[in-house]
Formats: C-alpha cells, structure tokens, sequence
C-alpha cells in the first residue's frame, strides 16, 4: 500500500531537485520535519521570526535533529565534504611536526576541537609516536555523541595501541599545557547575516513561509550596529547601500574562554577566511555563506534545514584582536600551503613510496592541499600562544601577520 508524502517531504525533495541536489531519504525527511516544526514554534514564541544566528545554532546543533546532532554521516565520500585530514594523512603527519616542537618545548598534552570522524587525531597521533614525542593524553572536546562515537572507531581501528591515551572531555580544561587544534571549527560558529540599509546595517531573519522558511528584516539591535560602525571607521567608510554579509559575534567570547585555559602553549586554528579588509571588500556584497550537501555547495542556507552544513568564512583580524586583548601572543599567520611546506610535507610525500599508483595518489593530494586554487591559499592558519618564546616551524616561510 502506497502512503502518501507529507508536504514538508515533498518540498526538501523539490529543494533538492531545484539546486540539483541528490533527494534526502525517508529517514532524513522525518528527521528534517521535526527540526523545522521546532523552528516554526521558535518563530512563532518569538513574535513571527527568528535571528539568523539562532536558525543556523538550530540548524545546525539542536540536540539530536540539527545537522551535527543528528546521526548520518558529515565527513568524506560518503557525507557531505571532505577535510584536509580526510585528503591525506600528510595533512596531519606535518602538523605533527609543529606539534612535536611546541611539545618538546612546554610539554603537555594535545586539545582537538571537534575530531569529525577522528582521522586527524589517530594520524597525528601515529607521528608523533613516530617522531618519540607523544603528548600525556590527547583530548576531544567533542558536543556531537554520534561523532565521539565514529571516532573511538576510526582510533580502535588505525591506532588501537595508542587509544588509552585518548580522552573524551565535556568542557575546557583548567590550567592547560601542549597544544591546542581547532581544524574547521570556527566557520560552523553561527554567525548574524545584516544587510546595509539607510547608512546602517540591519539583522536578517528567519520567518515560517508555507511549509518552508523565508528572509525577512529585524528591528536595529545595538551591539551589532555598534560593531558595524567599528568595521566602518576600520574600513575608512560605510559599506555600500544592500551589502549583505555576516558578524561572527560569538568567535570572540570563545576564543576568549579557550585561552583563559591555556597556561603555556600554542593554539592552533585552521579554517578558510581573510583577514578583515579582504573580508569585507565592497565587491564581497553577498557575504560568505555557503551550503555543504553530499558534496555539492550552494548559498541558501533556508533549504534542507538540519540535512546541510552551513558555514561562514573566518575574520582572522578578529581572532587576532581578541587574542592580543586576552593577553596571548599572536605567533603567525600564513596559508596552508605555505604552512605545511615549511613543516616538511614534500619531504614526507618522497618518502611515501616509489610505486607508480602511490606516486600518483600523492600528487593528487599534494595538489589539493597546496595549490592556491585548491586548499593551499584559501585555508589560512593562526598561532596564538602563551609562554612560546621560540619562533614556530610552520611559520618560518611566509608569515603573513603584516596582513592582519
């Protein structure tokens, strides 16, 4: 017997078919559903509609429904994107190098800001093991219960022997020494989308439209005019009348409580963005945002609530701010090209093997992770620390802090 579709299944399946996407199954559509009925009542509580940023946290974290709640898979070929980790383990054998240093340096022990499906925690690992330089534990600080999960797996699976050293935490720890890891963390924070309206710039929302979701504007709010206005007098002069981008306001209060618990160390935090002036060029009038689904990108991120990703691009001149104004040193800045060059990637990939299939493998990685038009201009990498006073490896070859 055939059941009918309910309307909010067929409109995901029309989203989808719209953009050119791949269907979502029966079991995400359900899941989708409840997610979006939460949504609407939110709006509803709420006078009508809703701050972008609460749709995204929503969107993307509501416990057991938003996207990296929820249990299907994020990472790799079988998800939604892939990460330089999950494109070769030379990705994390080099970072393992300017972990060994700073370990060798202060000791300690290695923090990992939301491990995905752990691939960079048992290579990492495997390295350093390599190079005699283990950390005391290596801890996850992970939200996502599905995720700690898939990485025990991938650990008891690569690096079963090293697994005791693994520890799963639920908040920061206090008095921290090592090195800290943030792979792609901060671009999944949820951001406030404003548009440029009459001199002044005016939060978007999230109102019910049919079965689905739509813009509307929100009454002026204080903190973020008084942070665009501050961007202005930055820039030399307001944006141009209907820019639309986005204000990471919560990126600050976190990096923030991250560095009040390092004692002596480094923290590291990759991810794709520019710093401010590049951020925010008049030409970039429709902001950053971007959609991942089964690897495919687009920018609305109102479609398939609770089955995308949704990200923003990182301010790195922000980063830096709040560091200096916490009392951390800003120790580089560079591109990941430049970054994994100088912590002796080519070195490791001559040695990965002489067959032909494998030469070639590594050249395919090679270029996805250092070509400018690839990985190697657009992810950036910043180095904030405490009690470091010798210069970094990964920097040495184009620390790139003037642009800041």
């Amino acid at each position: 017997m055939a059941f009918a579709e309910s309307p909010y299944a067929a409109l995901l399946r029309t989203q989808a078919k719209d953009l050119s996407l791949p269907p979502p199954g029966e079991d995400a559509s359900a899941v989708a559903m409840r997610l979006a009925e939460g949504l609407r009542q939110r709006m509803v509580s709420e006078g009508g509609a809703i701050r972008f940023a609460e749709f995204m946290e929503q969107a993307l974290y509501a416990p057991g429904l938003g996207y990296y709640s929820a249990g299907s898979a994020k990472l790799g070929a079988a998800g939604d994107f892939v990460t330089a980790p999950e494109i070769s383990p030379l990705f994390s054998r080099s970072l393992a190098r300017q972990c060994a240093q700073m370990l060798g340096a202060v000791g300690g022990d290695v923090l990992e800001f939301g491990a995905g499906r752990g691939i960079m925690a048992a290579d990492l690992l495997l390295e350093l093991e390599a190079l005699e330089c283990l950390p005391g534990a290596y801890l996850i600080l992970e939200v996502s219960a599905d995720l700690r999960e898939r990485q025990r797996n991938t650990l008891m699976a690569n690096a079963p022997h090293l697994l005791p050293r693994v520890r799963w935490i639920d908040g920061l720890p206090q008095g921290f020494r090592g090195v800290m890891l943030g792979n792609e963390v901060v671009d999944a924070m949820p951001v406030e989308l404003f548009k440029v309206q009459y001199g002044d710039a005016v939060p978007l929302g999230v109102r019910p439209e049919r079965e689905g979701f739509a813009w509307c504007e929100l009454a002026g709010d204080e903190d973020l005019s008084r942070w665009y206005w501050a961007l202005c007098e930055e820039l030399g002069g307001p944006l141009p009348e209907g820019y639309v981008s986005e204000a990471n306001l919560v990126q600050g209060p976190w990096l923030t409580s991250v560095l009040a618990s390092l004692e002596a160390g480094l923290l590291l935090l990759i991810d794709y963005g520019f710093p401010r002036r590049e951020y925010y060029l008049p030409e970039r009038r429709a902001g950053t945002l971007m959609c991942h689904y089964r690897h495919h990108a687009h920018p609305d991120p109102l479609v398939l609530a609770g089955l995308q990703d949704i990200t923003a691009h990182v301010d790195f001149t922000a980063l830096a701010e709040t560091a200096v104004a916490a009392g951390a040193d800003v120790l580089g800045f560079t591109a990941q090209g430049q970054f994994l060059t100088a912590c002796g990637i080519l070195e490791l990939a001559q040695a990965a093997g002489e067959d032909v299939r494998t030469q070639l493998e590594v050249s395919a990685q090679l270029k996805r992770l250092l070509m400018p038009h690839e990985m190697g201009e657009l992810f950036k990498l910043i180095a904030i620390g405490k009690g470091v006073e010798e210069p970094l490896l990964g920097f040495a070859g184009n620390d790139l802090r003037r642009r800041l």
